[in-house]
């Protein structure tokens, strides 16, 4: 399928104050149907914007049938270019991801909803993915219930409730009273979550992975869970890995995106009736 490419900016108020958010689009068209319609993805970036692995991840997915909506998430503080994968920019990206409140990221995805809404070329069904610092963010967009679908690659900072201005980590089940946080909120997702890691990951170490499967467990979210025995943390990213990136893996896990997103964002499955499903025990 071809794409097309392009960006808007649109506004949104960050303690008071307007600022202007950059929306990376990722179009596919299809010659001779100019009134062809897509569901719509949100695609969260890493740290460090939206960077080249980025934007070949969302071309990936357009490709296959999706518009996919790219937003720059530090408008509060810079324009919409990419950070360095240096030294630098690892340090400037972790300070403004503790930096920016919850409020801000949840307002910028239901802008980056709304723009996708917005499309005549959209039909109204919406996903959400990203990786590490986006891989969060899209798990934290399920709980807009316009999102249907979401595959969430090691999502950081979930586990430990670090994301956003905070007073320090805190890995129990039960959680700060009425917290914000997005592992104390999983209750409201009404959509299908995949969370996908690597158990060599070093920021979300076993413990935190087992703390994200209990509480979408306990909370009746319906997820499905991927571990993968050999692959650290940005495992998906094609470039500047550090010696991370594993194509064959990368490969499965775009697999298990398309068969959710294609499952349920593509096919018309009516409205969940919620009734207990009996398992028959056979051989």
């Amino acid at each position: 399928m071809l794409l097309n490419e392009s960006h808007t900016d649109v506004q949104t108020t960050v303690d008071g104050k307007e600022t202007s958010m950059r929306i990376f689009t990722f179009h596919p068209t299809i010659p001779q149907y100019p009134d062809a319609r897509f569901p719509g993805i949100v695609l969260f970036s890493e740290i460090y914007q939206v960077t080249g692995p980025v934007a070949r991840f969302a071309r990936q997915i357009a490709g296959q049938g999706y518009i996919v909506a790219a937003p720059s998430s530090y408008h509060d503080f810079t324009g919409p270019e990419a950070l360095a994968y240096d030294d630098p920019g690892t340090n400037q990206g972790n300070e403004w991801k503790v930096k920016k409140t919850l409020q801000s990221y949840d307002e910028d995805s239901h802008k980056a909803v709304d723009y996708l809404l917005s499309l005549p070329t959209c039909t109204g069904r919406i996903g959400s993915t990203g990786m590490c610092l986006g891989g969060h963010l899209s798990l934290r967009a399920s709980l807009d219930p316009r999102i249907s679908a979401t595959v969430a690659y090691f999502a950081t900072d979930v586990h430990s409730r670090t994301l956003g201005p905070h007073s320090g980590a805190n890995l129990s089940v039960q959680g700060p009273e009425n917290s914000n946080h997005t592992i104390d909120k999983l209750g409201e997702i009404k959509g299908e979550v995949a969370m996908i890691f690597g158990i060599k990951d070093t920021h979300v170490p076993d413990e935190g992975r087992d703390l994200i499967r209990h509480k979408l467990r306990t909370s009746g979210t319906v997820f499905s869970f991927y571990e993968f025995a050999w692959a650290q943390h940005a495992f998906i990213r094609d470039e500047l890995s550090k010696g991370r990136y594993d194509p064959a893996i990368t490969k499965i896990c775009f697999e298990v995106l398309l068969e959710l997103f294609g499952r349920v964002l593509k096919s018309d499955l009516g409205q969940r009736d919620n009734k207990p499903q009996k398992i028959e025990h056979v051989c």
